[in-house]
């Protein structure tokens, strides 16, 4: 597969005292099936102590110091088993609270998982942010918190460089969200499949990328055709040539995809194309013409018009002004 470069590096995981292990492994899993995948994400693991038990008794010996965290760090903090603390007492050791406030200062990303964000909360990284957490802590966290801007009701919240996730198996969808930042929705549709997931989005989030709204399915000849349309997006393609790839005849092929996505292989990429051309223009300084080549389309003119029903505004419109970028899908 070829990745997208883009961010990811090392991903520190703070393990903190009686941590929940699934919200240590799901996010974990994800990065390193992604690291396998091509991207360059290295995973670490380090605690305030060199051996924690977790919430379930699994004891953890041998993680690294908290040491020097900076730009293009991931810093991830899994949930632990809370319990209400003493008056003037924190919820997490000092040295972690500190060590939190340096890796934000320093630019590395922050990111928790479930209860993790009463660390954040601790360091007071979520002072005017848009956060979130596990239901059963939303009403504890405003409290104790006041400061910040703590949501409910959505799997995860991205606000500048620090995100949260609500409780345990929303790990993987963070993970996922910050990997398809990172390196682009193939990559993190391929992760998804790995892990056999569902690709799911906030409430908060935009409109999902038709890169990723057609691949929750286990229909593993549609998927070869997907990845192909995906990666070869400015060559041309026949229905025979796709149907081989998928080692079915043409009409199998489209029944295939029609009973699977709703949708013909040929028109699947025509809204990949297209979604490409959004991003190019949004992104780059290319001519429209020079984006129609790039995306497959042989006549501009053609693109145009397809581009212009698709999006509701010709190319040309959709890069004009201030903040102008991908326009919303119809």
């Amino acid at each position: 597969m070829k990745v997208k470069r883009g961010g990811g590096g090392r991903v520190v995981v703070l393990v903190l005292p009686e941590v929940n292990l699934l919200d240590l492994a799901g996010p974990v899993q994800a990065f390193d099936a992604a690291a396998h995948l091509g991207a360059p994400y290295r995973v670490e693991y380090a605690a305030d102590t060199p051996e924690v038990v977790s919430a379930q008794g699994l004891r953890f010996a041998g993680l690294g110091p908290l040491g020097e965290t900076g730009q293009g760090d991931l810093v991830l903090v899994p949930g632990h088993r809370v319990r209400a603390p003493a008056p003037g007492e924190l919820m997490v050791s000092a040295t972690v609270v500190e060590w939190l406030r340096a890796a934000c200062r320093a630019g590395a990303r922050i990111a928790s998982v479930c209860s993790g964000a009463a660390a954040l909360g601790e360091a007071g990284l979520l002072d005017g942010r848009r956060c979130t957490t596990h239901w059963s802590l939303i009403d504890a966290m405003r409290r104790r918190y006041p400061a910040a801007r703590v949501q409910d009701a959505v799997l995860y919240v991205h606000d500048g460089p620090v995100s949260t996730s609500a409780g345990i198996s929303t790990g993987v969808d963070l993970a996922l969200s910050l990997i398809e930042r990172d390196h682009g929705p193939e990559l993190a549709a391929a992760v998804a499949r790995q892990l056999v997931v569902y690709l799911r989005r906030s409430g908060t989030d935009g409109q999902i990328s038709v890169f990723l709204q057609h691949r929750a399915h286990l229909n593993a000849a549609v998927h070869r055709v997907q990845d192909h349309l995906a990666q070869n997006l400015g060559a041309p393609h026949t229905l025979a040539e796709l149907a081989a790839v998928a080692n079915l005849s043409p009409r199998g092929l489209s029944r295939a995809f029609t009973a699977t996505i709703g949708i013909t292989p040929l028109e699947y990429r025509q809204r990949l194309r297209l979604e490409l051309a959004a991003t190019l223009l949004a992104e780059t300084g290319l001519t429209v013409e020079a984006i129609s080549a790039r995306c497959g389309f042989r006549d501009p003119r053609h693109f145009r018009r397809l581009f212009t029903t698709r999006y509701g505004m010709p190319p040309s419109e959709s890069r004009r002004g201030p903040g102008a970028g991908r326009p919303a899908t119809r």
